[in-house]
């Protein structure tokens, strides 16, 4: 006897890293119902990491940041509706309507609609050469602007901030970074990693200013010309980056009546309060083990392994998402890989040598390990993604000690199943 039919229709809104995932992936676990990827960028979906470090400098173009090649999506029957954007849900009639008042009815709805970047509303904030750097669009934009500049100012040590930064001085660029708080990447990082970085960029010859905000942006002829600080510096600039932060877009699911708390709250399983709606990627809030509550992250790989977690669901093999969070930032020569979540530990040790730019912060709290930030040092990486997957007994000792093999002990902890998150 044949196979039945599945005739459901699964509408995916967002096609990033994780709608594409979540239609791939569907596919591979052999969904053949209707198959509909909705996106509100013009084109065919594509890589965002590379927009902050290859693509500016030219070591890729735009046709290699594709995901897949247009064929694709025809060979899957995956329907891409491309520049048009999910206005509305009607979850009683299960309906999705569009802004060109088209009309979608889904059996299963999956919601991976990202985040946007967070705006600075300051006087000045709408002069030309002020820019953001989230999509595409965005960074075409910039890379056709800093030819021929001499001056930059970013305002946010982020990721995306001491990236461009990075790509900005190897291109002769003076550069200033201008933070809010008292410490890059502090969100991220533990002290002893985020002040490593401090260090090699101000080693390249970036400036940074810490501890204060922006007043306002001062300008000639509508072209930003200079920064102005919250304690009244004044930072000449022929273009600015602003990358401070992004908000989910979760404005779409709770106009829906599904609960949103910045993301779209989700069950252990992705699934929102209606049975029939997920949420996936870096728009979602979910229960994780690896965080002391619910918790919301912006990761290519949170955004895959969710989306491949949702897919099995909804043929049938309905698992607790227990992703293991694994992050990465090149910025110059130094390849920063993070494995676990570090915010909130209580002591930390380093493994390697920070002189030779090629060691690990291995960050404990309460004595358990929480994560590691490795800087060229994958084989450190690849190793805590084992021991965050299993039961282990790594100390802070054994971590430090050169002699103990870290991959070998690694390899041999058996995983474990996450079900308590």
């Amino acid at each position: 006897m044949a196979d039945a039919v599945d005739k459901r229709t699964i509408i995916i809104i967002g096609s990033g890293q994780g709608g594409y995932q979540m239609a791939a992936s569907l596919r591979d676990e052999g969904f053949d119902g209707r198959l509909l990827l909705i996106g509100d960028e013009p084109g065919f979906p594509y890589q965002r990491p590379p927009l902050s470090k290859a693509y500016l400098t030219g070591k890729t173009v735009e046709e290699a940041l594709r995901l897949r090649p247009p064929a694709y999506y025809a060979d899957k029957k995956i329907e891409l509706i491309e520049g048009r954007r999910a206005t509305a849900i009607d979850r009683a009639a299960r309906r999705v309507v569009l802004n060109d008042g088209q009309s979608l009815v889904y059996d299963e709805l999956v919601l991976a609609t990202g985040a946007r970047n967070r705006t600075l509303h300051v006087p000045g904030h709408d002069l030309d050469g002020i820019f953001y750097l989230r999509t595409l669009a965005d960074a075409q934009s910039l890379k056709g602007s800093m030819a021929g500049i001499s001056r930059a100012v970013v305002i946010g040590a982020g990721f995306i901030g001491l990236e461009f930064a990075a790509v900005a001085r190897a291109a002769g660029i003076d550069v200033t970074v201008v933070e809010a708080t008292t410490r890059p990447l502090g969100r991220a990082l533990s002290p002893i990693t985020s002040q490593y970085f401090v260090d090699a960029h101000e080693a390249w010859g970036t400036r940074f200013v810490l501890g204060t905000g922006i007043s306002h942006f001062d300008g000639v002829g509508g072209q930003v010309t200079h920064v102005v600080t919250q304690d009244g510096q004044q930072l000449a600039a022929d273009l600015v980056l602003v990358g401070i932060g992004v908000l989910p877009n979760q404005e779409l699911a709770a106009e829906a009546g599904l609960a949103c708390e910045n993301g779209i709250v989700v069950n252990q399983f992705l699934r929102t309060e209606d049975p029939h709606v997920s949420a996936i990627g870096d728009c979602c809030l979910y229960p994780s083990f690896f965080a002391a509550g619910p918790t919301r992250l912006e990761s290519v790989q949170n955004a895959v392994d969710q989306a491949r977690n949702v897919a099995a669901r909804l043929m049938g093999r309905p698992t607790p998402y227990a992703g293991i969070p694994w992050f990465w930032s090149d910025q110059g020569d130094l390849k920063l890989q993070i494995v676990g979540l570090t915010g909130g530990h209580d002591s930390a040790v380093v493994r390697g040598d920070p002189a030779g730019r090629k060691f690990s912060v291995f960050c404990f709290g309460n004595g358990r390990l929480l994560g590691i930030e490795s800087i060229n040092q994958a084989g450190d990486h690849m190793a805590g993604r084992k021991l965050l997957a299993g039961h282990h007994d790594l100390t802070p000792d054994k971590a430090v000690d050169l002699e103990f093999d870290l991959r070998l002990y690694a390899k041999e902890i058996p995983p474990v199943a996450r079900t308590d998150d």
